[in-house]
């Protein structure tokens, strides 16, 4: 893939995982180009040398360590990439930096994959299957629970006194709170914490980047889509 302009470029669409790096770069002031993919069906060779996997998001930095371009995907290595590269969001000292990370992996390991398939199973499955969604409800209403007694005990942060990429992990997927079924005024702390960063110019921005949570919905535009496909591939 060749790039003009900004040097990062962002394989993106719509959802919490995009909002997470969108979030980041615009919280550092870094410039980017968004390149759309359409969720479930991109195969064209330029993301699946950015993501194996097949999944956003994915970053392109053409100018990467020792200026090299790299490519790297999921979304808790991009944070912890951009957060090297620019010297923030992560705490500089050793005991503040790995309370940062530990719950960075937490929200990749646990807040993520569970709010994901509570969402699939009571809005999208097209059977409603009620283990799935007594199941999955139950873990979501568990981790914003630990979630809630965390931000409790920091009265600040997620991960301390201090803002950081485990913030911006964890707040694209309890933006969704009211879609997963949930309400914050069973978690006081975890209220307290949504509303000051839901305030953040760059997180607002962030998330308004591609769409917003209207293209989550509907999804983009076509218009935005063939600068992504390769020649010979669908319009």
């Amino acid at each position: 893939m060749t790039t003009s302009g900004p040097d990062l470029s962002v394989y993106y669409a719509s959802t919490p995982n995009g909002w997470k790096v969108t979030i980041c770069l615009e919280e550092m002031g870094l410039p980017y180009n968004l390149v759309p993919v359409r969720l479930g069906e991109d195969r064209s060779e330029d993301f699946l040398q950015a993501s194996p996997n097949g999944k956003i998001p994915a970053l392109l930095d053409a100018r990467g360590p020792g200026g090299m371009p790299i490519t790297l995907f999921e979304s808790a290595a991009i944070l912890l990439y951009l957060a090297e590269k620019t010297g923030l969001l992560l705490d500089p000292e050793p005991t503040g930096r790995w309370k940062q990370i530990q719950w960075l992996v937490w929200q990749v390991a646990g807040l993520g994959p569970m709010a994901g398939q509570n969402g699939h199973f009571l809005l999208y499955a097209p059977e409603k299957i009620p283990y799935a969604i007594a199941r999955y409800g139950a873990e979501v209403r568990r981790l914003y629970a630990v979630l809630d007694a965390q931000l409790s005990r920091t009265a600040a942060f997620v991960a301390g006194d201090t803002y950081s990429i485990a913030d911006i992990a964890c707040f694209p997927w309890i933006m969704l709170h009211k879609a997963q079924g949930l309400t914050l005024d069973d978690y006081p702390g975890l209220r307290a914490w949504f509303a000051l960063i839901r305030a953040r110019p760059a997180v607002q921005r962030g998330i308004a980047s591609g769409g917003g949570v209207a293209a989550m919905r509907k999804g983009p535009p076509a218009s935005m889509f063939p600068v992504h496909h390769n020649a010979g591939e669908r319009p």
